[in-house]
């Protein structure tokens, strides 16, 4: 039985190892060092899943992690990521994406705030007046 101390190391070594999966280079090096193919290691990435739960995933700060962590499961995953080119497009990705969803999200935001600026109008047809 672990200490509360051991179980909150235990929290924290676990979250910023997780965290750490949204890096595709990260994860290059990981697999150029045959980490991936490791049973013990393939386990416990297999273990990290209850980090999808959502008493868990509220600690996470790169949510991101969560996609890479269920790529990994799969073994073709695994093995395509020894090579540099994947890991690069992969980071490529994550930097369009972030930057269309940061575009995207101002503009809704933008529009929120124009939306919320404007004077409401009373609904057409009041019912008093039928």
């Amino acid at each position: 039985i672990e200490s509360e101390e051991q179980a909150r190391n235990r929290f924290q070594s676990e979250l910023e190892f997780i965290q750490c999966l949204a890096n595709p280079n990260y994860l290059n090096f990981l697999a150029q060092r045959g980490f991936l193919r490791e049973r013990p290691f393939i386990n416990y990435l297999k273990y990290l899943l209850y980090w999808k739960e959502p008493e868990y995933a509220k600690f996470l700060k790169y949510p991101h992690c969560l996609h890479m962590l269920e790529l990994l499961q799969y073994e073709h995953f695994r093995k395509e990521l020894v090579n540099a080119q994947c890991a690069k497009f992969i980071d490529e990705q994550q930097l369009l994406h972030w930057q269309h969803y940061s575009r995207k999200r101002t503009r809704l935001q933008q529009a929120l705030a124009e939306q919320q600026q404007q004077p409401q109008q009373p609904p057409h047809g009041n019912a008093a007046t039928k």
